[in-house]
């Protein structure tokens, strides 16, 4: 009789591939571990003096760029912990558009301690509970920590106040030439009488290479980086204009047909017909009072040449979301038909000008008298890879107004609001009895890796600033609350007043990032347990690439 071998356990009860790794294994040290590999990656490319990472995505495009956003996006993670924490980051940017990289390091430095308090015994529920706590303290003393509130959106100071800490911390030492970019578009943009009303959308950037960031100027209205199709470039006057989302060329029949000509003058007669019925249709539009046909789709060559007949301006724009705020600033309806548009149908534009800057020619609806509520910022740049990384520090200091419209309310920034909440909270972890303390003081001390940070990547000693800051901020009467990091240096203590600087943080745009943090902490600590099925199609197996080249014999 042979004897039986034992199997693994479980072995029948999941289908073969499956892969399961349970607490025995380890899996709540293997998450943290994992976690902290992609906060080091974003940790350094914190603040204004943060470092470029270059990632090379699936595609081969490369990207350099310190925007977490941007990082994340690109990076493809399979860790399924790692994703929970990156759910909570694309969350942020969705609802706030910045601080992305606040939700990763500051939930990467909590699990880091989570580790250490297990070390030392705590339980996983005594670590969560701890970390609730200290989280419901902080959104309650959050609210007393405001410093300053922006009171005008049509106030170039106030405005600068939100948007200037985050061109900084993107772009440092163009904050201020981005930063007025930024508010020359929102003056324009933004409704002092329905400033809710306001879309992020509304802004728009166009990337022209060549020549210095300082030849960037922003445009009432929208830019084009395209010329019209026809003869007609110019528009001084005030036009309607018509959309059309359809091809504006003869139709096409949906079957194929047989047509027999019996000699040239039937041929002659048959093409007259098209002609006639193309030039009745451009006829049709032009005494409408149409002056400017914005195309979504294909424009043909006779129909092109009919619509130059009767002056007519026809731009080609082949993005759909581009023809649907074109219709925004305009005032125009889409027509999915051909034809002379009703009255109501036709939008108005004040001035189309077609001009060349830096060897690309662009078309510009301007829109001067009537109110348009949408404008264009022109980015000049050396490189491609520069110009996308100011479009992306733009998209942030716009998407800060969206939150301080939610809350105007502003909180003390370089370091400063990090080391008064790790004091406050540690305060009241020492209130708190048993072991619950711990694991809120801990909770407090991981709020020092954002000074920590600020102050390695500027070339400052990180231990030594720490601890001055601690200093300036143990004042009873509260005037050390604004003390911050001078990262320029130029104070002798590296230490610097944020309210003569101008360095805020959103207070929306903080608790949010606090919360998302705490939130995916405590999901990825109450995990005990990883089963993962074997992925769908064949064996994943890479690619080989043949040498040489393709046409050559191996």
């Amino acid at each position: 009789m042979s004897l039986k071998l034992p199997q693994a356990p479980n072995s029948g009860l999941f289908k073969q591939g499956y892969q399961s790794h349970s607490s025995a294994d380890g899996v709540i040290i293997r998450n943290i571990e994992a976690v902290r590999e992609i906060s080091s990656i974003l940790l350094t490319s914190m603040g204004p003096s943060g470092r470029n990472k270059i990632i090379v995505n699936n595609l081969g495009k490369i990207f350099v760029t310190s925007d977490a956003a941007t990082m994340l996006n690109e990076l493809e993670v399979v860790h399924p912990a790692v994703k929970v924490l990156m759910m909570a980051s694309k969350q942020q940017e969705f609802e706030m558009g910045d601080n992305t990289n606040l939700v990763i390091i500051l939930a990467g430095e909590l699990l880091n301690i989570a580790e250490k308090l297990l070390n030392l015994g705590l339980a996983v529920p005594e670590i969560i509970q701890g970390y609730n706590l200290a989280y419901k303290y902080t959104q309650e003393i959050l609210k007393d920590l405001v410093v300053s509130k922006v009171e005008s959106l049509t106030s170039t100071d106030e405005l600068s106040k939100v948007v200037l800490p985050v061109i900084s911390a993107k772009q440092h030492g163009n904050e201020d030439l981005i930063s007025n970019l930024i508010i020359d578009a929102l003056h324009v943009v933004i409704n002092p009488k329905r400033q809710q009303s306001f879309n992020i959308d509304s802004i728009r950037v166009v990337k022209i290479l060549g020549s210095s960031l300082s030849e960037s100027e922003v445009v009432k209205g929208m830019v084009f980086p395209r010329e019209p199709e026809g003869s007609i470039k110019n528009l001084k006057q005030k036009s309607k204009v018509a959309v059309f989302t359809c091809p504006i060329d003869i139709s096409t029949t949906e079957t194929k047909g047989t047509v027999l000509l019996h000699n040239a003058q039937e041929m002659l007669d048959f093409s007259k017909g098209e002609e006639s019925q193309l030039d009745q249709l451009c006829k049709e539009i032009h005494d409408s009072g149409v002056g400017v046909i914005v195309a979504g789709a294909n424009v043909g060559e006779l129909t092109l040449h009919y619509l130059n007949k009767y002056n007519i301006l026809v731009l080609r724009v082949p993005s759909k979301f581009d023809v649907r705020r074109i219709c925004q600033v305009c005032g125009a309806t889409p027509l999915p038909r051909l034809g002379a548009p009703m009255p109501e149908e036709m939008g108005a534009v004040d001035i189309i000008e077609t001009r060349e800057i830096g060897g690309d020619r662009v078309t510009i609806f301007r829109q001067d008298e009537s109110v348009s509520r949408t404008s264009t910022i022109v980015l000049r740049g050396a490189t491609q890879n520069f110009l996308d990384d100011i479009e992306r520090a733009i998209d942030d200091g716009v998407n800060a107004i969206k939150g301080l419209l939610k809350d105007n309310r502003l909180l003390p920034g370089a370091g400063a609001i990090e080391i008064e909440l790790s004091k406050l909270i540690t305060k009241y972890g020492e209130r708190t009895p048993g072991l619950m303390q711990l694991a809120i003081k801990h909770y407090a001390k991981a709020f020092e890796v954002i000074p920590r940070v600020l102050a390695e990547t500027s070339g400052l000693d990180a231990s030594e600033l720490l601890s001055r800051l601690y200093a300036s901020h143990s004042a009873e009467d509260g005037s050390g609350l604004s003390i911050g990091i001078d990262i320029d240096n130029e104070t002798e203590d590296a230490l610097v007043d944020i309210k003569e600087r101008n360095i805020y943080d959103l207070l929306s745009s903080k608790e949010s990032a606090i919360n998302l943090a705490t939130d995916a902490v405590n999901t990825i600590l109450s995990i005990d347990q990883i089963i993962m099925a074997k992925r769908a199609g064949g064996p994943q197996v890479p690619k080989q690439p043949r040498p040489g080249n393709w046409d050559q014999a191996d």
